[in-house]
């Protein structure tokens, strides 16, 4: 029992000021074959032109003979909060012919920014403040077939889901019905438990009650069905993301 007023309630408002100056780093992988609305979805999601393809312009309609990696980092402000931003992306990722270990680059670039991190880290006069360029998601995109998770599909992300945290989305969910929806998500969850494939939010992070309830509500919703858009339309006032059809306006937030 304290006999007085101590301040240690100060603490976090001096560590929120502290974080707020320097600001957060946050690097995401998207990953999944030409066409699926990758670059859209990332460009939707953090609300501006983030990706690689959108800050590369002319790169439209070129596939690689091989996977590549591109990377680009943006500094993003929302009220007074700046988020460092890298996407990676993985341009010849599954468009070929033969796919064999096509994982092979992206394990390998995700491996080496781990060990360029640990070698930082353990240098007994180490930087004031270390070069984040670890990969903390890695954002699966699954083709909307309707039907089950390809071989390809299984293989990826039962490497990549014991290096870094792999989130698994249907791309371009609105092409599938509310009925074919949620078929293939269910069928999404049996593979994925069938083939022993942990995603994120793993057990791992279930540290309270508090936390477990919240993971189970995600859990229950992966994979994610997501639908990107790059133009805003009028919706009740108001300006919104979405994607216009004959049948209506599909937001995309």
């Amino acid at each position: 029992q304290l006999f007085g007023y101590v301040g240690i309630e100060a603490v976090l408002e001096q560590m929120k000021i502290k974080t707020m100056k320097m600001g957060f780093e946050f690097n995401i992988m998207v990953v999944g074959q030409s066409g699926l609305g990758k670059s859209t979805m990332v460009n939707t999601l953090f609300k501006s032109k983030v990706s690689p393809k959108s800050s590369q312009p002319g790169q439209e309609g070129r596939i690689p003979q091989t996977v590549q990696l591109q990377s680009i980092t943006h500094v993003i402000e929302e009220k007074g909060v700046k988020m460092k931003l890298t996407v990676t992306d993985t341009p010849g990722f599954g468009d070929q012919i033969n796919n064999e270990n096509c994982w092979d680059p992206i394990i390998k670039y995700i491996n080496e920014q781990y060990e360029r991190y640990l070698r930082e880290e353990i240098l007994i006069a180490r930087k004031r403040k270390i070069p984040d360029t670890r990969v903390h998601g890695c954002v699966y995109f699954v083709p909307p077939t309707g039907h089950w998770l390809r071989p390809l599909d299984l293989e990826f992300m039962r490497r990549l889901s014991k290096i870094v945290n792999v989130v698994p989305v249907i791309a371009k969910a609105d092409t599938l019905t509310l009925e074919e929806r949620a078929e293939f998500k269910q069928r999404i969850q049996e593979d994925l438990k069938t083939h022993a494939i942990s995603v994120y939010p793993q057990e791992d992070f279930d540290q309270d009650p508090d936390d477990r309830a919240l993971n189970d509500r995600i859990r229950e919703k992966i994979p994610f069905a997501v639908v990107g858009a790059d133009q805003e339309h009028q919706v009740n006032g108001k300006r919104v993301l979405g994607r216009k059809t004959k049948w209506g306006i599909i937001e995309g937030e």
